[in-house]
Order: structure tokens, then sequence, then C-alpha cells
């Protein structure tokens, strides 16, 4: 026999009958155990204010003293209970007097019965048990007051039990709210499955594609805006969907028509798209003409990018991170070179990319062959300067040309020194980025380094510093990279923006992944047609300003190119108020 599942108005109506079930009971056991704990708080009062009236009568009569406890028999007659025994015990246990036994002298030591144990840790204890003296139950209270106890009790009997228990009216109210409660569940939970059957009715003939009626019956109430508004964002769904299918088409076409390479893979990494040119390119870098886009991962040249697409996809990334996971190589084969770059989205599906790089790769090529000639040809005169200069510091020349023409050579070689580091240095960071050590840096200090190096050319120019960068700003970085990112902005204004300026350095903004810096002066800025080229090597706004200021005209090519390297991004513009301003962003890791 096929057991018949439950329908979703049963479900809802069990699970919510379970949870106010276990709601009331646990509120009838909190509130019998509160009332049960009021009434022995009662009861407790009760004795203990015995004890009291009993403790001071002991003081007043000097009883203790004497050891006339037979004094407060006469207690008896005036405590508000005639059936509340009253017993002395002495701080060794010994029972000094008991209201209820009359040779008291011979009753056993007392010194560990529990309710004495009680009050001698604790001031106070009571307990439930039976007497040895009397084969009574008693309902014990005992105090400690320093030289003996005073334990009072009352008989356990029938009207002290009543007394302790809890009122069962409650109960009984409880019990009845219960079922009003139940019947009001389930006419509410009838409804509610009564909607939820025509919506899933109505979610069953949309997962099918069925023609939809224009208007859908449902209750006029909330219920009914919620399944209305379903049923518009299905349509608006449907629609989309048909829109997309027109947009994809589209796509296709225009893959085919681009000059890059493009495929989109699943996450078991079957194509689902891919154009001409990735064939082509796939075709030419295996030097085969029988690969299909499929096939890209048992090609050779390809395994660094296999291996990180399967590394990605056994791994748990979550969805909707900022920085979807991406990897880039570079392909050389023969005259050509291949560019790949692959992204991994957040379902696991991938995009390979595939750009002809041949001739941008050429010409990097023949720039930095450029500019280590460069550097090689400007050593040759540097140690001719400074040999120069040593011959000159050792023969017999008049005292003023020697020092006139010793500070020109030296001027001239450290300029041209100057020059070296600096193509050096940005041949490194194009070329060789991955080599600079990365580690964590304090940003508020770099830049009071900065200033402090260049402090005397500061002064001598009466240039004032406006620093408001907060010293928690922390980054990952290469500290000389980002050292010589402010020298160069804080020279080219010592250089170039005059006397009596005002620098300012703000890091105006931060998100999850970048902090964002303005440097800028209120010098006199630069014309406009010279902005977009100012971060060229060698580009001058004046070309005979090098001369005079000592540049060597490749400071802001060293910013740009550090700024890259540690993923940011910088700009210029020329200040509304006047003077020079520099954007740029750093990433955190």
């Amino acid at each position: 026999m096929i057991k018949q599942k439950r329908t979703y108005q049963k479900r809802i109506f069990i699970y919510s009958i379970a949870v106010f079930t276990f709601f009331t009971i646990a509120i009838l056991i909190f509130q019998f155990n509160r009332e049960k704990r009021y009434k022995t708080s009662q009861l407790e009062n009760t004795l203990d204010n015995i004890t009291e009236i009993t403790h001071k009568f002991i003081g007043h009569q000097r009883i203790f003293e004497g050891g006339n406890f037979h004094l407060l028999d006469s207690l008896k007659t005036i405590l508000p209970h005639e059936n509340v025994r009253t017993t002395v015990i002495g701080r060794n246990g010994e029972v000094l007097y008991d209201s209820f036994v009359e040779d008291y002298e011979y009753m056993e030591n007392h010194f560990q019965r529990p309710e004495i144990q009680k009050a001698l840790f604790l001031g106070k204890g009571s307990s439930i048990r039976g007497s040895a003296t009397t084969s009574q139950d008693f309902y014990y209270y005992a105090r400690f007051y320093h030289d003996y106890f005073i334990r009072t009790a009352v008989v356990y009997n029938i009207e002290i039990v009543h007394f302790l228990q809890a009122e069962r009216m409650f109960i009984a109210f409880l019990i009845f709210m219960s079922v009003v409660i139940w019947l009001l569940l389930f006419f509410v939970t009838r409804r509610l499955g009564d909607f939820i059957t025509r919506l899933k009715d109505f979610a069953i003939r949309a997962g099918r594609e069925e023609k939809m009626e224009d208007h859908i019956d449902f209750p006029d109430d909330e219920l009914g805006v919620i399944s209305q508004q379903i049923i518009q964002i299905y349509k608006k769904m449907k629609d989309a969907k048909d829109d997309l299918g027109n947009e994809k088409d589209k796509l296709f076409r225009h893959l085919q028509v681009l000059n890059v390479g493009i495929a989109f893979f699943s996450a078991k990494k079957e194509k689902t798209l891919a154009n001409s040119h990735f064939i082509q390119y796939i075709n030419l870098i295996s030097e085969k003409s029988t690969i299909s886009a499929g096939h890209i991962f048992v090609i050779p040249e390809f395994s660094e990018i296999s291996d990180f697409i399967n590394k990605h996809l056994e791994d748990d990334f979550f969805p909707g991170q900022d920085e979807l996971p991406r990897h880039e190589i570079t392909i050389a084969r023969g005259d050509h070179f291949f560019h790949i770059q692959v992204i991994i989205f957040a379902d696991k599906s991938f995009e390979i990319l595939i750009t002809d790089i041949s001739r941008p790769e050429r010409r990097r090529l023949l720039k930095q062959q450029l500019t280590s000639n460069i550097a090689h040809e400007l050593k040759t005169p540097l140690a001719s300067i400074r040999g120069y200069l040593e011959t000159i510091l050792s023969t017999d020349v008049p005292a003023d040309k020697q020092k006139y023409f010793i500070e020109k050579a030296f001027a001239q070689s450290e300029r041209l020194s100057d020059l070296i580091n600096d193509i050096s240095l940005l041949s490194n960071i194009e070329d060789a980025g991955d080599l600079f050590e990365f580690k964590k840096l304090n940003i508020r200090r770099i830049i009071d380094d900065v200033i402090e190096n260049l402090s005397s050319r500061l002064d001598a120019s009466h240039i004032k510093c406006e620093i408001q960068v907060d010293s928690s700003v922390e980054l990952n970085g290469n500290d000389s990279l980002i050292f010589s990112v402010f020298q160069n902005f804080v020279e080219n204004s010592i250089n170039y923006a005059g006397e009596n300026i005002t620098i300012s350095i703000n890091q105006y903004l931060e998100d999850e992944n970048y902090y964002y810096f303005s440097y800028s002066d209120n010098g006199p800025g630069i014309p406009e047609e010279h902005l977009q080229r100012i971060f060229e090597r060698f580009y001058r706004v004046d070309k005979g300003r090098s001369r005079e200021t000592g540049g060597t005209g490749l400071g802001l090519s060293i910013v740009k190119n550090a700024v890259q390297l540690h993923k940011g991004e910088v700009s210029v513009r020329n200040r509304p108020e006047g003077g020079l301003e520099y954007l740029f962003s750093l990433a955190k890791r």
C-alpha cells in the first residue's frame, strides 16, 4: 500500500500545533516551579521570623551566657504558630533546647543534619525529612548566629503539602486556551493550504510553459497580492527570457566579428559558445588543424590554464565575490605572441579569451632593448665624467676654475646616475614586477619619511604640507615603490609649482579593496593639452626645465607604473581654484 504524502495544510497544522504545545508545556513548567518557589518562600519567611524572634529573646534574656534555655518555653505562648518546633543547637552540633522534646539534653548530635550544614556555609538552610527523635516528617529551616544555630520546623502534614502546591486553575485555563488556538490554527492553515494549492497548480503550468490566462483568481487579501506579484514576475521573466534569446543571437554574431578569440565553458568544462577566432588561435598554438574548442585542455601549452581551472572548480568560493578568480599567461609561437586570460564565474562556469598581441609584444621587446641600450650607453660617459673630475682634482688648476668645473661635471654625473636608476626602476616594474617584495606598509609613516627627507628643500621654497591620512591606513605593498610615488609627487611640486605654495595629501575614500588618495598643490598647474601625456617617458611641458631643475623626466612614469603594480590607477587634473591634483588608488591586498 502506497503511503499518501501529507498535504502542506496538514504539515503546517501539525508543525504549528507542535510548536504551540511545546510552548504551552514550557509555560506550565515555568509557572508551576515559579508558584512552588513562591509558596516555599512564604513558608520560609514565616519560619525565619520565628527564628529571629527566638534569637532576640535569647539575647535579651542572656540565655546563652547563663545556659537557661528552659526559659524559651515561655515563647510557646506568644509565637504565631503553636505547632512550630524550635530547636537551639550549639556550634558543635549539641542540642541545647528543643520545644517538642522534654529530655533534649539526651538527643543525638545534630551537626550533620542537612539544614545545619547549609546554614553553616550559607547562613541559612532548609530540608524536608523525617525526625529521628519524634518519628515525624518536618519542614526544617535553620539559621546560624555565630555561637549557635536556631532551627524552626513545621510538621510536614497534608496541610503543608497542599499549601506548597501550585494552583491548578492556571493549568485548566491554559488547556482551554490551547484548544481554542488549535481550532483557530485549523481554519487558518486550511485557508493557507487552499492558497498554496492554487499557487502550486500555477507553478506546474508555468514549468510546462503552458499558456496562462490573463487573470487568475486569488483571495482578495495579502496572499492574493503576493500571488498576483508572483504571476507578474513570471510574465516579466518570460519576456526577459525571450529577449535574452534574441540578445544571445546578437552576441553570437558580435563574437564572430571580434578580433579576440573567446569561448565559454560550463562547470563541467563543456563548451557552450566559441567564436571562429578562438578555434583559429588554438589551432595555430597547437600547430594542428583539427583541434576544436573542447580540446583546449589537452594542448600542452595550455596546461597552466588547465591547472588553474581545475583548482578553482574543486574549491568552494562564494557567489557574488568582488574579484572573480582569473589567471593570465602569454604564449609565444614563432613570431606570434598570444595573451591568454581565464575568468571563473560564481557558478563555476568560465570563459577563456585569446588575444593576438604579436605587434604590441614586439614593440615592448624593442622598447625594453632600447631602454637597456640607453642605460648601457649612459654608463660610459658617466664613468668618463667622474674620471675627468678626479683628474681635475689631482692637477694644478686655479681654484675658482677647478671648483666651477668640478661642480658642473659632478652635477651632470649625478643627473646621469639618476637617469640610469630611473630607467632601471621602470624596466624592473614593467618586466619583473613580481620580483618586488610586498609586505604590510603604514602609508602615513611613508609620507612622513618623504616629507622629512625633503624638508630642507621644502623649507627653502617655503612650502607648507597638509596631510590628511590616518595613521591606521595600511596596505600590502613594496615600501620603496610607494616611497617613490609620494617622493616624485613632492619633488615635482618643489621643482615646478613655485614657492610659497601648499601641498595637500588626502586619503579621501575607502572601500573593501582599495584606498583612494589625492595629491595636490596650489601652484600654476599645467596647460590642458599636456595633461594626458605627462605620464609618458621623457615627456616635458617645457623642454628646457629639466636642465634647470635636474629632473630625469621619468618621475611620473615611475609613479604610474608603481601604482599599476599595486593594482591601482592614477589620473591628473587641474584644480578649478588653481594648481594640479593627482587622484590615485592603491589596493589593500
